[in-house]
C-alpha cells in the first residue's frame, strides 16, 4: 500500500514539474484601445501603433490580423517575437465617406496561450467640404 501511494505522488509531482516547464508564447497588450477624438472626412486617413509583448516562454508568432471593416488597415510583424521582447501592430483608418461616431475592431490572432486578443479604434468623424 506504501509502494502504491510513493509511486503515485512521484508521479504526480513529475506531472507538475512537466506542466510547470511547459513552454507557451503569450501575447500581451498594455494599451488595446486608442480614441482618434474628432478628426475631419476629408482630412486623410488616421494611424495609430498598438505594442504587443511576448510575455510567454516560447516565440510568438502573429499569424494573422482582421479588421472589422474595410476602411480600417492593420500591418503587423511576420517574423517570430522572442520571449520578453516588443513588436508593433500599426492601424490605419480611413474616414473618407463616413461621419459621426464610429468604433471599429482588429482581432489579432496568434499562437499563444490566448489565441485572439481584440484591440479597438474609435473617434468621432466631423464631415468634410462637399464639392460642388
Amino acid at each position: 500500500m506504501k509502494r502504491i501511494a510513493l509511486t503515485l505522488i512521484v508521479v504526480m509531482l513529475g506531472v507538475l514539474a512537466m506542466t510547470a516547464a511547459e513552454k507557451y508564447a503569450q501575447a500581451t497588450f498594455p494599451v488595446q484601445q486608442h480614441d482618434f477624438g474628432t478628426i475631419k472626412e476629408d482630412g486623410g486617413p488616421v494611424s495609430t501603433t498598438f505594442e504587443v509583448i511576448n510575455t510567454g516562454n516560447k516565440p510568438l508568432l502573429i499569424l494573422d490580423v482582421l479588421a472589422s471593416c474595410g476602411c480600417t488597415r492593420p500591418e503587423f510583424p511576420t517574423k517570430p517575437i522572442k520571449p520578453g521582447k516588443k513588436a508593433k501592430i500599426k492601424v490605419t483608418f480611413s474616414p473618407l465617406g463616413r461621419a459621426g461616431a464610429f468604433r471599429k475592431t482588429v482581432k489579432v490572432r496568434t499562437n499563444g496561450r490566448e489565441m485572439s486578443n481584440t484591440l479597438y479604434i474609435e473617434g468621432t468623424i466631423v464631415p468634410g467640404k462637399r464639392k460642388k
